[in-house]
């Protein structure tokens, strides 16, 4: 009597990256292997999910409740990618006693780093506009007398290893960095070339704020409509880090009437980003579709520790960046 091989199904792999990037014969000759690349909600993710014993995810996209775990009765090992995942319910899991690891993140800070300043310097430099002009046949924007960066100041909304990198970059540029975090030292901000500042100085005084904070209890909606009016009016406001540091709906509004110029946005509460999303229709606003961590050497990593955990379990091997 043949032996029924364990199903395995990875999630949201919008890039294609485990069908690009890696070889997975002996997976797929060892277990059920199926690979999702659009959003699945609802009916069609229990579907997808029924009898599942391995299920990897491609960073958060899914959030794994209390309910859907109590669905998969056949699980038995989740992997995700990347270091932390915010959307787990880590206690339902454990409780059931699913085991759960992670991959490693590769050159992630560096490739959010870059995005975060070509945010900056295309919003800042209104090249979507010009762009567009120039090849609707016409030459410039209306409005092309373009600001520079050297003497403006930058507030950066956490200076960990993505803030630092930011406030480095700045420097070069010959800006002004102001720093603020829940736990933010005077010394930390000037090790960085920063200046440590409290969050209604950082966003009254900076003419660039970017975000690069983790989302807790003390930092979900933090930029919202009464920080919103804090801001200069000629302000840009950045964010390449997490959607839900922002009162989207106080965004929209503060950029339809004008209390902030600007904003380049990476990351939203829903992603992909709706179609009718009020987003879309908003001025002065430079989205992207949370590009930040989606680099080449970066789900290269993702795809070698996926196959790493993957076949570790399939042997009956000890998991790599098991958590505990």
């Amino acid at each position: 009597m043949n032996q029924i091989s364990p199903k395995v199904v990875a999630l949201d792999d919008y890039e294609q990256a485990f069908t690009q990037l890696g070889s997975w014969q002996w997976v797929q000759a060892h277990c059920e292997w199926h690979v999702h690349h659009h959003p699945l909600k609802g009916e069609a993710l229990c579907k997808a999910l029924q009898d599942v014993e391995v299920l990897v995810l491609m960073r958060d996209r899914t959030a794994l409740t209390a309910d859907l775990v109590a669905q998969l009765d056949a699980l038995k090992l989740v992997v995700f990618t990347g270091t932390r995942n915010q959307v787990l319910d880590m206690a339902a899991l454990k409780a059931k006693g699913v085991k759960v690891c992670h991959t490693g993140w590769g050159p992630s800070k560096d490739s959010t780093t870059e995005l975060t300043w070509a945010l900056i310097l295309a919003a800042f430099k209104r090249l979507p506009e010009n762009a567009s002009v120039l090849q609707s046949g016409q030459w410039r924007c209306e409005h092309a007398l373009l600001p520079v960066l050297r003497g403006e100041t930058l507030g950066l909304l956490g200076l960990g290893e993505i803030g630092s990198r930011v406030a480095r970059v700045a420097t070069a540029f010959g800006m002004r960095v102001l720093a603020w975090s829940p736990n933010m030292t005077p010394e930390r901000a000037q090790l960085h070339g920063a200046e440590a500042a409290c969050l209604e100085d950082v966003l009254a005084a900076s003419r660039i704020v970017s975000l690069h904070l983790v989302v807790g209890p003390s930092t979900h909606h933090l930029i919202n409509r009464e920080r919103l009016a804090l801001m200069r009016r000629d302000a840009l406001l950045v964010n390449t880090a997490r959607a839900a540091l922002v009162d989207t709906a106080h965004l929209v509004e503060a950029l339809q009437n004008g209390q902030i110029a600007q904003a380049a946005l990476d990351v939203f509460d829903e992603e992909p980003l709706p179609a009718d999303h009020p987003l879309r229709q908003c001025p002065g606003l430079l989205l992207t579709p949370h590009l930040g961590f989606v680099a080449r050497p970066v789900f290269e990593q993702f795809v070698l520790d996926v196959q790493e955990a993957v076949t570790a379990w399939l042997k009956g091997q000890p998991l790599p960046r098991e958590l505990p």
